[in-house]
């Protein structure tokens, strides 16, 4: 039996490995290094509490020996995650780590956690997939329930349907294609086909998707971009008037920009857009992927209080876009659309999928959303915002100029770092991920803050405190 498959089926629950796999690693060192590198790495992991493998350590060796078989598409950190449970992570060296990603978002009910695993593992037993030729009971009972609790949160007013996709790429590409299926059955001769998205933002890597990412990195390699996007700066009003013409078919936008650096709209940018899509006949597209379901505190970002505008209704879209969360990591998407401006030029055969929709991912995301819809979890998390907020006040005032502003709302948090100190974020997350926490960047400079939404008081209280100490060090070096 291989390491791998003995470290994985020994690791559950306590999330211990067999001595060998840890006694042997050090036993190498020993062996292999000189008297004065021992030293200097005994020090350095004596002083930290989760270093980062080294060089001759067991995830090293199975680090080089698989991922030369790997796309290098990702670039990440030596250590190894074997094992999660609730907020934490094991590594492949029994080291325990405290998350505040959440799988970038996603885990918002935690690691592994036992209702959705017992349902996965019932659902496996009774069917899996069977595709798109027939029904099952989970992708209407899912979509039923989705604008059901749509319209109970008060948002997306004219929420009607659901297509029901892998991811959330997919998801903004079945909206892109509806808008533009809009587009077309408004204005045959296909004038109306251009789109726009607003720069900072991140829509996803397919192309269509991609075409509506305005970041250079991404694009660049990948060019030309499907024909047909222009961009916008996020929340100038001025700019809606010649931006969005008679030719958009479609506008589309985060509520919050997440990867982008944790921007929030302002309630009169996204009433803006939604007045001047009505009059020119686009759709408007809210892409919920990163901010919604309750990750704000409200069901959907775009209905929470903070985005109303001082008097009027509040902006709602024609189409919203979601996944993350929808799976707890289980892949999945849904493209929630409207019933009177988008439901009706969808017609059979305009999209599909082989995948989404299958029985098993739509009965473990059937369950979340009712959990996630709960109102005393997302006053919790209101709550729990709160800790965090005070916190970044709390480092802002022991470290003079390092924090510029905290954005966000809910549990999707950035902590904008002043330009002075920008280029040490990096800097920060490796600090702490080597005393035990996990965060991320977000733009730049900005350290981006989306741990689960059953994160506890006294864990956020421990994250901070770590998040202290990679600070300091960082600014002391």
């Amino acid at each position: 039996m291989s390491a791998l498959r003995v470290a994985g089926r020994r690791l559950p629950r306590a999330c211990k490995f067999p001595a060998v796999l840890i006694e042997s690693p050090l036993q190498r060192r020993w062996a292999s290094n000189t008297t004065q590198d021992l030293k200097a790495q005994a020090q350095r992991e004596a002083s930290l509490p989760n270093p980062d493998p080294a060089p001759d350590s067991l995830t090293m060796s199975f680090i080089q020996e698989r991922t030369p078989y790997m796309v290098p598409t990702y670039v990440r950190p030596t250590p190894m995650m074997m094992k999660g449970q609730g907020c934490y992570l094991w590594d492949m060296e029994n080291r325990r780590y405290l998350d505040f990603t959440a799988g970038i978002a996603v885990n918002s009910l935690g690691h592994c956690d036992q209702e959705i695993a017992q349902i996965i593992a019932e659902q496996s037993e009774i069917l899996i997939h069977a595709s798109n030729l027939y029904h099952n009971p989970w992708t209407g009972a899912l979509s039923q329930s989705l604008i059901k609790l749509t319209h109970e949160s008060g948002a997306m007013r004219d929420a009607a349907q659901v297509f029901i996709s892998n991811s959330g790429t997919e998801a903004n590409e079945a909206a892109i294609k509806f808008a533009r299926k809009v587009g077309r059955s408004l204005d045959e001769s296909g004038a109306k086909h251009e789109f726009v998205s607003f720069h900072n933002s991140f829509h996803g890597r397919t192309m269509g998707a991609l075409s509506a990412t305005p970041n250079p990195k991404y694009q660049t390699p990948f060019s030309p971009m499907v024909p047909g996007f222009k961009y916008g700066n996020y929340n100038d009003i001025e700019q809606l008037s010649t931006l969005i013409t008679d030719k958009t078919c479609g506008v589309i936008v985060e509520p919050i920009q997440g990867e982008g650096g944790v921007n929030v709209a302002t309630p009169e940018f996204l009433v803006a857009l939604r007045k001047r899509c009505d009059e020119v006949g686009a759709v408007l597209i809210f892409d919920e992927i990163q901010c919604g379901l309750s990750r704000t505190g409200a069901f959907w970002a775009h209905a929470h209080p903070s985005l109303a505008p001082a008097s009027g209704q509040a902006a709602h879209p024609d189409i919203l876009t979601s996944a993350k969360a929808l799976g707890n990591g289980i892949p999945i998407g849904a493209t929630i659309v409207s019933g009177k401006t988008v439901a009706p030029h969808i017609k059979t055969g305009d999209h599909g999928t082989t995948f989404g929709g299958n029985p098993l991912a739509c009965r473990v995301a059937h369950h979340i959303v009712e959990r996630l819809s709960s109102p005393s979890l997302q006053a919790s998390v209101k709550e729990k915002s709160a800790q965090f907020v005070s916190g970044f006040q709390a480092l802002a005032k022991k470290y003079p100029g390092l924090i510029q502003e905290v954005r966000g709302r809910g549990l999707i948090l950035g902590a904008q770092l002043s330009p002075e100190y920008a280029d040490k974020a990096g800097d920060i997350v490796n600090a702490a991920r080597e005393r035990g926490l996990l965060i991320i960047t977000a733009g730049s400079g900005c350290i981006r803050f989306v741990p689960a939404l059953t994160v506890t008081e006294e864990q956020i209280k421990t994250g901070l405190g770590i998040l202290d100490q990679a600070v300091a060090t960082v600014l002391q070096s």
